[in-house]
């Protein structure tokens, strides 16, 4: 295809690695055959923390705390290397004073800051041929561009080179005030936490998708779709206050009874700059009549009846030394916030405009790029947000009840029962309104109403520090159920939830081996010595299965429908021709005859791979002076070197549907071993100074 390409697409095409596997192409047809080649990417996180601690007097002190953790990680998409780097900074100061023997306040003061960056970059990996993608695609002389050549073959998979450009910061104030109080039988508590939250977005100056879904499009470089998209920087800002009140109150020498209440308050959302985003007047039910808000009115009207009450009872049921018997159950409301919502506004009405194309050619020409955002109408270049003008805060309904066992003196055994019902929960739906208002292409507006479930039962049994040997394990199965879309057009379901995980197991030991007798040397070898496990097992989480490529006509955005399960025939295929020895059954399902029809198959219901992980640590410590040590520690990730598989290909018109095609690691986007699991062995080594 490189060179029956015309010359145009000749370098793009180059810039992909040189075609290695099995051909889909026929002698009459343009080479379209496979790439596979292992590679390796580069991470790294580095964690600095002071911490001051100053007594003033007898009853006031205080502590500031400064963290700094800059990190970064690649990720390759075939020749292009995208960096995503990241800088949290964190201080904290805190006071602590005891005004009189019944009452103390606790004071802390917050501050949080990230810088996250991505930047792309080519290389010759596989035999590509780098070239300068933007200049290529017509939009280089933008600053962060951000181009994409995308190919999307029905029955072969999909091929991209994709630029991405951009970033965003974040800064965080938290003020936490909390004041004790002792009276009688009752532990009061009474406090103020206010939260607020600067976002700042760093967009690329423009993006450029150009789409081609079969060869015949290459060859005569005729893009299926073009999607030109340009942003306005944006720097909102969310507010959220709570006040709380608690009382500890010990009915009788056996029975403690908690009770709570919260009120919480989350207006809407404005910009740190005036550039707050738009809403809609008129109702969604009556597309005639909407209209756009004038900018600075509110996106929804802030609710002051937030009210969250909650309720404790412990009852030690058995009193009996090494038998002890403990009952607890408790419940409550918890309010959630819409902020993640109001937040896609942003990039709505006056911050964003796009442009669509059909059969043109690359390069971009300078015609098709001029446009930019406006809040002039009509805003059928943009998306139009709507919002509930009572929208209410989403809640969760939870409640437990466990039974603590104490076996003996140093082993307790725990069952539980945990459940949560959430309510009011918000979710996005869009709406085509070019026939009916010829003022709006796309509205999105919020939907609430919608539930969710989850139900789990827990096992725990710990045993506390004797002999040198503690350890914890811990069981869990549970169900999670929700309504859910992975794009606006589609409508919502009931089903699995996404991260509905069935079964979980892990378990934590530690050793301090016993002292060995004998000549100094040989204690100075042998003695100290620790070790410590931590083993971890679950199955795998749902696959969310994609079915037909559905083009939106009113946005361009593309988004995958659900298919069709077929009776009779098996869901999951088995042979260690697979990577991990499974794969599902392709014909087991089928693409839906109406793209419009969201599918037979229930939502969520294959699974991937579970995981299982095995890490183990030695430590010694060495006292040299005084309280001058030096802490040795030797750590070993997944030391059995057990194959974890992630990512598993959901589109059915891939020729790869339903294998593994990355390792867990790489599918969660891996820091270091010891912050995600899933890799192969790797092992650590550390020295600390203890003074």
């Amino acid at each position: 295809m490189r060179e029956q390409a015309p010359l145009a697409l000749q370098p793009i095409l180059n810039a992909f690695p040189v075609q290695n596997g099995f051909d889909y192409g026929t002698a009459a047809a343009p080479s379209l055959a496979e790439f596979t080649k292992s590679y390796s990417t580069p991470s790294r996180i580095d964690s600095t923390t002071i911490r001051l601690d100053k007594v003033i007097t007898p009853k006031v002190s205080l502590f500031f705390r400064f963290g700094d953790t800059p990190s970064y990680t690649d990720t390759r998409l075939l020749s292009t290397v995208t960096k995503f780097s990241s800088n949290t900074q964190t201080y904290t100061l805190g006071s602590s004073i005891q005004i009189t023997n019944a009452v103390a306040s606790e004071t802390r003061i917050g501050y949080s800051r990230n810088d996250a960056t991505t930047a792309a970059s080519m290389d010759n990996f596989g035999g590509a041929s780098p070239v300068n993608l933007a200049d290529l695609t017509g939009v280089g002389s933008y600053a962060n561009p951000a181009p994409t050549f995308l190919m999307e073959f029905s029955g072969i998979g999909l091929s991209a080179l994709s630029l991405t450009a951009g970033g965003n910061k974040s800064r965080q104030w938290n003020i936490v005030e909390t004041v004790s109080m002792l009276s009688g039988h009752h532990q009061l508590k009474f406090g103020l936490n206010y939260r607020r939250i600067k976002g700042i977005s760093i967009d690329p100056g423009v993006v450029a998708e150009g789409v081609f879904s079969s060869p015949d499009s290459v060859l005569n470089n005729s893009m299926d779709e073009l999607y030109i998209a340009k942003y306005v920087n944006v720097s909102p800002i969310f507010n959220d206050i709570a006040l709380f009140a608690q009382d500890e109150w010990k009915l009788t020498p056996k029975v403690v009874l908690s009770l709570g209440l919260r009120w919480e308050v989350n207006p809407p959302p404005t910009d740190a700059h005036g550039n707050d985003a738009y809403t809609l007047l008129g109702s969604i039910y009556d597309p005639s009549s909407l209209t756009l808000a004038p900018q600075g009115t509110p996106l929804w009207k802030t609710s002051w009846y937030n009210f969250a009450p909650r309720l404790g009872v412990a009852w030690v049921a058995r009193t009996r030394a090494g038998w002890e018997t403990v009952i607890r159950t408790g419940g409550g409301v918890f309010y959630d916030t819409n902020n993640q919502q109001a937040a896609q506004a942003f990039n709505g009405v006056g911050s964003f405009a796009y442009q669509l194309y059909f059969g043109v050619p690359f390069p971009i020409t300078s015609e098709q790029l001029e446009f930019s955002p406006s809040a002039t109408p009509p805003y059928t270049s943009s998306t139009a947000y709507a919002f509930p003008t009572h929208l209410q805060a989403p809640y969760t309904l939870q409640w437990n009840v466990s039974l603590e066992q104490a076996i003996a003196r140093n082993q307790t055994v725990t069952l539980s029962y945990v459940g949560a019902n959430g309510r009011r929960l918000s979710g996005e739906q869009e709406l085509s309104l070019a026939s009916l208002n010829p003022n709006f292409g796309t509205v999105v507006y919020l939907q609430g109403g919608l539930t969710s479930n989850y139900q789990a039962l827990q096992a725990k049994f710990q045993r506390t520090l004797s002999h040198g040997l503690q350890g914890i394990a811990s069981y869990t199965w549970s169900h999670a159920i929700d309504f859910g879309s992975d794009y606006e057009a589609l409508p919502f379901t009931r089903g699995n939830a996404d991260f509905d995980l069935r079964q979980n197991l892990s378990g934590g030991l530690s050793w301090d081996l016993p002292t060995v007798a004998g000549s100094q040397v040989k204690g100075m070898l042998l003695n100290g010595w620790g070790l410590d496990g931590r083993v971890s097992a679950r199955t795998g989480f749902p696959i969310t299965l994609q079915g037909n490529l559905i083009v939106d006509p009113a946005t361009g955005n593309t988004y995958y429908g659900n298919v069709d399960l077929l009776s009779g025939e098996q869901i999951y295929l088995h042979g260690s021709q697979y990577p991990g020895g499974r794969a599902l059954n392709p014909a087991a399902f089928q693409l839906p005859s109406n793209p419009d029809n969201p599918g037979t198959a229930p939502r969520n219901f294959a699974r991937g791979f579970g995981a299982a992980q095995v890490n183990l640590a030695a430590r010694r410590e060495f006292h040299l002076h005084d309280q001058l040590a030096l802490q040795f520690r030797a750590e070993t990730f997944n030391i059995l070197n057990h194959p974890n598989f992630g990512y598993v290909d959901p589109y059915l018109t891939d020729v790869l549907f339903g294998q593994a095609t990355k390792m867990l690691n790489q599918s969660l986007g891996t820091v270091a071993p010891q912050y995600q699991q899933g890799g192969p062995r790797s092992m650590q080594f550390a020295l600390k100074f203890l003074f």
